[in-house]
């Protein structure tokens, strides 16, 4: 990763740790809730790409109910977009992550990334100013974490995407 000051702007706007890092918890968050265990740590490559391309973004089903085949089916070049987002977004979830930890947002392990409780009221703050666009990201992000909780086992996810952890 660059230094900071070396980013593009549109980088430092919308991959800043800072709110990826509130993306992340917004997924582990409501995964846990569904399933009562943190997130698995290769799910957690995925809310970024689904929740910041608008075009993912929008395209993700309404409700939790459509299984993640049958989206990926009706979809069909999602699966190759995913996969390529993941790839390119690795550093920048990774940089979420420690900066989630390092700031007691999140319990980052090797068994999975978990919201910690006690950021909710940082989280709400956060958003408090953010743009429409910032918003519909969170909430898909909400969304991806309740979503991928019933899709499976973190390696089936991964699989499904075609990627490996």
């Amino acid at each position: 990763m660059s230094s900071w000051d070396d980013r593009p702007p549109e980088e430092r706007a919308l991959l800043n740790p800072g709110y990826c890092g509130i993306l992340l918890w917004k997924a582990s968050s409501e995964y846990a809730a569904e399933v009562g265990d943190d997130m698995p740590l290769d799910i957690a490559f995925l809310v970024l790409p689904l929740a910041l391309h608008r075009a993912v973004r929008e395209s993700l089903p309404r409700t939790v109910r459509t299984p993640l085949p049958v989206w990926l089916g009706e979809h069909p070049g999602s699966q190759a977009r995913v996969s390529e987002l993941v790839t390119t977004l690795v550093p920048f979830t990774r940089e979420a992550l420690l900066f989630g930890g390092s700031n007691k947002m999140l319990s980052v392990s090797s068994q999975g990334v978990g919201a910690i409780g006690l950021a909710a009221h940082q989280v709400r703050v956060a958003l408090g100013d953010a743009t429409e666009d910032m918003l519909a990201s969170a909430s898909r992000a909400a969304f991806v974490g309740k979503w991928l909780a019933r899709s499976g086992s973190g390696a089936t996810v991964m699989a499904l995407f075609g990627l490996r952890p």
